[in-house]
């Protein structure tokens, strides 16, 4: 699977100002320390590439939700500091990410100098895709770069606005990978094919559903929406999340997949709790015999054990989302073991980004998957088949 799209590596660097828009939208403890700083890691590649090629280097993002407006506790400072130190250099860091002052600092840069600019978000033109914000920040540039897979589902001036306004603009080789692998898995995988569903609501994840499931020769689905196909076979379900409006739909999705020969599998038994606390009874049983006023909160030992063995021939795997309530312990079993079966399976295997990549990071399985995205919105945007307007928005490679 090829991006149809200009990359960096068609794209002039030496000597320019290169604009690159980032995904440094990264978890922050109480006390302003990241906390993962994966998302950081990922685009290095691009910036290094732009500081070996001698371009001058202009990094932005956004982080949280500020609301249109300076709040101390969304800076990127501490983003400046981690560069800084997986970089091994001095990172410049400015005090907005357009205006007089930022144009003052991008005058003084030299080749291989890297700036980090405050706070997209900081304005309320980022997320209302303001052309006059989008020209502000296309005039400190001369090319743009967008590796921001994590945020090029969202059409905001820094993803889409300023490609109108900046002379060149490319995709960095985050967003390349990205397309790649995940268009890539759906639009031509090796077969088998197995897509391994899970996550608390069915509605959230309607459109991936349908779009895989004219695609994947098995379909696993675990997590809180397993509860929802099973109450629309009949089942007692207790107090299981469970979406009422969603019953007819997955009894049809269940049918077409089986009709199309697609092997579709749920879970066989689950754990279930006399309530939702940590520390509340739980216990072991088929999916038939759930309590009434109980709450199913995991796959169970023979889910565990169905779940391995559907993976085990595949060539492709793609997973999206946990089996159960794995935040807490108790409940994380067969989150963990589907990471260990997928990890240890012999195919290609692609993990959605959001709560999965936290997972398999978890069941310390990260560096045993082929890929992990870092995009969980965006991520789930492509498996439904639609088009990322940050995408869009850059030029087709000229053949």
């Amino acid at each position: 699977m090829n991006l149809r799209k200009q990359t960096i590596d068609d794209v002039v660097l030496r000597d320019k100002r290169v604009i690159i828009r980032a995904d440094f939208n990264v978890p922050l403890d109480d006390s302003h320390q990241i906390t993962d700083d994966t998302r950081i890691r990922s685009t290095l590649p691009t910036i290094n590439r732009a500081i070996d090629d001698g371009a001058k280097v202009i990094l932005c993002s956004h982080l949280g939700r500020p609301n249109g407006k300076y709040d101390p506790r969304y800076s990127l400072a501490p983003i400046a500091k981690r560069l800084g130190r997986l970089m091994g250099k001095n990172i410049l860091f400015a005090p907005d990410c357009i205006g007089p002052a930022v144009e003052k600092l991008v005058a003084q840069m030299k080749q291989g100098d890297v700036l980090l600019l405050e706070n997209l978000r900081f304005h309320q033109g980022e997320e209302t895709n303001d052309d006059a914000f989008s020209k502000a920040l296309a005039n400190l540039g001369d090319v743009y770069i967008n590796d921001a897979f994590g945020a090029a589902h969202r059409a905001h001036a820094s993803t889409v606005g300023i490609t109108k306004f900046i002379p060149s603009s490319a995709a960095g080789f985050l967003l390349k990978k990205e397309i790649e692998y995940l268009e890539g898995a759906v639009e031509n995988p090796v077969r088998p094919f197995v897509a391994v569903l899970g996550g608390a609501k069915v509605s959230g994840k309607i459109g991936v559903i349908e779009n895989l499931g004219k695609r994947v020769d098995k379909v696993i689905i675990g997590g809180g929406m397993a509860f929802t196909f099973l109450k629309a076979k009949g089942m007692e379900i207790g107090n299981s999340l469970v979406e009422n409006d969603m019953l007819d739909f997955a009894k049809g999705i269940e049918d077409h997949a089986l009709s199309r020969g697609v092997k579709f599998y749920l879970p066989v038994d689950c754990v279930v709790a006399a309530s939702r606390e940590p520390g509340a009874e739980s216990k072991i049983v088929p999916v038939q015999e759930i309590p009434k006023g109980w709450y199913a909160l995991d796959i169970g030992p023979a889910s565990v054990k169905l779940f391995n063995l559907a993976v085990q021939n595949a060539k492709t795997i793609l997973w999206n989302g946990p089996m159960g309530v794995f935040e807490i312990d108790a409940y994380a079993r067969g989150t963990l073991a589907m990471a260990h079966a997928i990890a240890d399976a012999y195919a290609l295997t692609i993990v959605g980004g959001g709560e999965t990549a936290l997972a398999v990071h978890r069941a310390g399985e990260s560096d045993n998957m082929s890929f992990i995205s870092t995009g969980g919105g965006a991520a789930l945007e492509l498996l439904e088949g639609k088009q990322l307007p940050g995408l869009t928005a850059l030029p087709d490679r000229v053949a």
